[in-house]
């Protein structure tokens, strides 16, 4: 089962709980993999939030069973450095600075560090030192939140 398929399989699921998947790392290579789900809701995660979506996720997983190899479930909240997947995260977090990194180079460079400007479906605009950047959202490798001081 891809990533994508697996997601969509544990999203009702995590949304039913009154959370939002924001984030999924799925890393299997035989003896020690590792199923990674990262969760948010508007005032945040705590630790019991954490509890209750591992429970709900475990039992379903266990029913339709659809990793066949060994893993490891880790649930957890975005933190401060959060990772932005979706255009919704882009918006909420326009103003924001970020820490980007591109799949291939945009204007001779892979990585921009800056103010999240705007976004839309198909770029985001980050301005780095008084200059502005369109990035393809399909070209993004990661992008993710700069905690403030850091």
């Amino acid at each position: 089962m891809t990533g994508e398929e697996l997601q969509k399989l544990l999203e009702p699921t995590i949304e039913r709980l009154g959370f939002e998947l924001t984030d999924l790392e799925v890393r299997l290579d035989g003896k020690g993999g590792l199923l990674r789900i990262t969760i948010d809701k508007p005032e945040g995660i705590d630790l019991d939030d954490c509890e209750k979506a591992s429970l709900a996720v475990s039992a379903l997983l266990d029913i339709e069973d659809p990793v066949a190899d060994n893993y490891n479930l880790e649930v957890s909240s975005p933190g401060l450095n959060r990772k932005l997947t979706k255009l919704e995260h882009f918006q909420r977090f326009e103003g924001e600075t970020l820490k980007v990194t591109m799949r291939l180079p945009i204007a001779g460079r892979r990585r921009f560090r800056g103010t999240l400007v705007s976004s839309d479906n198909e770029n985001i605009v980050v301005e780095v030192d008084g200059e502005s950047h369109s990035l393809p959202l399909a070209s993004l490798d990661t992008a993710r939140l700069v905690p403030d001081g850091a």
